[in-house]
């Protein structure tokens, strides 16, 4: 199966996972692989909150 294009740079994600508090599981394990379902839903919900307040400092 194909692989899909990342939507979030692997830098946005460790630093979402550093405000949420569990960037030393990545580090411990050099991905997000071991990351726990509620963090990694955290983890989205963060970074739809980050869309959007670029989204509305943009002018149209």
């Amino acid at each position: 199966m194909a692989r899909r294009r990342q939507v979030m740079s692997d830098a946005l994600k460790f630093e979402i996972a550093k405000e949420l508090g569990f960037a030393d599981t990545v580090l411990r394990d050099g991905d997000f692989g071991n990351v726990t379902s509620r963090n990694c839903g955290n983890m989205v919900r963060k970074a739809i909150e980050i869309a959007e307040r670029s989204l509305q400092n943009k002018p149209y």
